[in-house]
């Protein structure tokens, strides 16, 4: 008998799907890198550098420096609006002083119009979070990294790039309406929801977009908040969990239960749950509701700490900020939204959820690197932990 065919087949690894691209950003001087996965900055200038009509961008916020990762995504947009490339450009009032200083980067640009929305108007204490774009009605980028240098180089990320047609259609009608909300809001006029009651998800569609808050998603696009409690509910073994913060609170201190009771509900059924949260977490009162979540049989929680850069202390850089969870090992929740109320309900925000279970273990490696690395540590509800440094 040859070699050959003495030894055992192996299953061939499932093979990366063409119009899914899975993009990270690692702080530098760190290991949290994974091998395989490309960086924000140039997948954004790869995209931007190949559109040929429109380029349609909604942020959070914009924060440029001199010689910075985010100056050659920047100077990608130049070069687009230069050769005719129509560029939309909508940030959120509330955060417009933090993203005054870059804004005549921007403004500069040719063929790029610039709109400042004060999402509050469009549904009470809500806030643009999203941070997306949508390419010629082509391909289409969403995920935790906003529109700031930091978080192309300093900041823990996780991001996708899809081509798939009608989710980048269901993104394109999202920014639409957006856009569109804004010129309303301008002239002084309420913004009309888009639906009466939020819609479901295909239990098994392969790439599902979901948006918040449910009144103002356009169709085809299903309810964050709902859709969140319910894979959560389809767990069977394992639910792997990165974000900035989980509290089962809203920005106002009131009691935000769903996510909470869903995670509770996964762990009593014998689902395993492992929530890596940033350091911003251990602050109070919320630190005291993680406490509580990791007592309980099943639920194990990490404090993901990055070290201070080597050039010194940066204002809010340095930090965990990635926002996905893994079902099982194969379905994969991304988006912008973190988990604690105001987010899921009342503020703009995307999610994808997608069930490809190559693209499931590559961020399930993104989170097992994080989760087994030295920046991790359980957390102890019997510790005091001091206030995090921020800004």
């Amino acid at each position: 008998m040859s070699l050959l065919l003495a030894l055992p087949l192996r299953a061939a690894e499932p093979a990366l799907p063409l119009d899914l691209e899975l993009v990270q950003t690692a702080p530098v001087e760190t290991t949290l890198a994974e091998p395989a996965l490309r960086g924000a900055g140039a997948v954004w200038a790869e995209m931007f550098d190949r559109a040929g009509k429109y380029i349609d961008i909604e942020q959070f916020y914009v924060t440029d420096k001199a010689g910075e990762p985010l100056e050659p995504v920047i100077a990608a947009l130049k070069r687009a609006g230069e050769r005719g490339v129509k560029v939309r450009f909508l940030i959120e009032k509330k955060f417009e002083k933090n993203s005054a200083p870059s804004l005549p980067l921007l403004t500069a640009i040719p063929n790029l119009e610039l709109r400042v929305l004060e999402f509050s108007k469009v549904k009470d204490d809500g806030i643009i979070h999203a941070k997306f774009f949508v390419v010629d009605g082509r391909e289409a980028f969403v995920g935790s990294q906003n529109f700031d240098w930091r978080a192309l180089k300093h900041i823990h990320e996780l991001g996708l790039r899809v081509a798939e047609p009608a989710v980048v259609a269901r993104m394109a009608a999202v920014f639409e309406h957006d856009w569109r909300a804004q010129e309303a809001v301008a002239a002084g006029k309420t913004v009309p929801p888009l639906r009466g009651a939020p819609l479901a998800a295909e239990p098994e569609g392969r790439v599902v977009l979901l948006g918040s808050p449910w009144a103002f998603d356009p169709d085809g696009v299903a309810d964050s908040e709902g859709e969140l409690q319910r894979l959560i509910g389809t767990a069977e073994k394992e639910l792997a969990i990165e974000l900035l913060d989980y509290s089962p609170l809203t920005r106002k201190g009131r009691f935000y239960p769903p996510i909470d009771n869903a995670l509770r509900a996964a762990a009593a059924r014998g689902v395993k749950v492992k929530l890596l949260v940033s350091h911003w977490n251990t602050a109070k009162p919320g630190v005291d509701w993680l406490k509580s979540l990791a007592l309980v049989p099943g639920v194990s929680v990490r404090i993901l700490t990055v070290p201070e850069a080597a050039e010194g202390f940066i204002p809010f850089a340095r930090v965990n900020h990635a926002k996905f969870m893994v079902v099982d090992g194969k379905t994969l929740w991304l988006g912008t939204s973190n988990w604690t109320g105001g987010y899921l309900d009342n503020s703009r925000n995307l999610e994808l959820v997608v069930r490809e279970p190559a693209l499931g273990a590559q961020a399930l490696s993104v989170h097992s690197r994080a989760w087994d690395s030295a920046y991790a540590a359980e957390l102890d509800p019997a510790k005091d932990y001091p206030a995090p440094k921020k800004g």
